[in-house]
């Protein structure tokens, strides 16, 4: 297992070098990149909770409320399962999970290097997995390339982790 996570530094006199996305954001602006997380594990069934249970962490971590973070570790859940299940034909590979927490939105991104979605062999038609990740995130893109991978990003609002709670209070009261 890999984890690591991105922090940009600032140069001499307070200036960030440019990168290979292009300069970098000054002191105290966060252009997505400032807190970004990354784990990387093999595609293997054992993985799927262990990526559950540190995002779920993590989510606590950046204050979200309960439901948004339950939101956040079902759909990352269905994603790395899709990714051990149809990525690697044979079962060697690893899921890339990338975290960037943003002032206005939590953005996830789960990738492999295997096949591309399509047809699963071992199933008879599309399963459950992709509609459910759809209706648990605000937003969601799919990427794919047969033999190059896929990417699921998905996007989990802060606004809606504000309305969420307000709606549970409002329902407790």
């Amino acid at each position: 297992m890999v984890v690591g996570s991105s922090s940009s530094a600032t140069g001499e006199g307070g200036t960030r070098p440019s990168g290979p996305a292009g300069p970098r954001a000054a002191p105290g602006r966060d252009d997505g990149r400032r807190s970004e997380v990354r784990l990387s594990v093999p595609a293997r069934p054992e993985n799927v909770s262990l990526v559950r249970h540190v995002l779920g962490a993590l989510g606590d971590a950046l204050r979200l409320p309960a439901p948004v973070v339950g939101d956040l570790r079902l759909a990352v859940t269905e994603a790395c399962t899709n990714v051990v299940r149809h990525a690697y034909a044979d079962g060697e590979g690893m899921i890339e999970v990338a975290v960037r927490p943003g002032p206005d939105a939590v953005r996830i991104s789960i990738e492999d290097h295997g096949r591309g979605t399509g047809p699963s062999p071992d199933t008879d038609g599309p399963g459950l997995g992709l509609p459910l990740i759809a209706a648990l995130t605000d937003a969601v893109e799919i990427e794919c390339a047969p033999n190059v991978g896929s990417r699921v990003n998905m996007s989990f609002s802060r606004s809606r982790a504000a309305m969420a709670a307000g709606m549970a209070r409002a329902e407790a009261a």
